[in-house]
């Protein structure tokens, strides 16, 4: 695992590396992100209708094949809703 990596693991969509609690917070339900350019990542979704946590998500990102204009899709891992895989990069 490189030094990227390690700084995007345990940390929360969204939220900034520099920020003081960059981790997840009490409750909150998380979804992982596996693969992909956000593998590690947690997508916070509480508060999501289980209609919404079926649908995937698309995540904005500078790190995918796309640059700074690109997002990330990811898909619900049938059977395991805390689980969300990399489906492809999009403009």
């Amino acid at each position: 695992m490189d030094r990227d990596e390690e700084l995007l693991r345990g940390r929360v969509y969204g939220q900034e590396h520099d920020d003081p609690r960059p981790g997840p917070r009490p409750g909150r339900v998380y979804a992982e992100l596996i693969g992909g350019p956000l593998d590690g990542l947690l997508l916070d979704v509480t508060g999501r209708t289980a209609a919404e946590r079926v649908s995937g998500v698309a995540l904005e990102t500078e790190l995918g094949r796309h640059g700074t204009t690109g997002r990330s899709f990811y898909d619900p891992r049938p059977g395991d809703p805390a689980r969300l895989d990399w489906a492809g990069d999009g403009p």
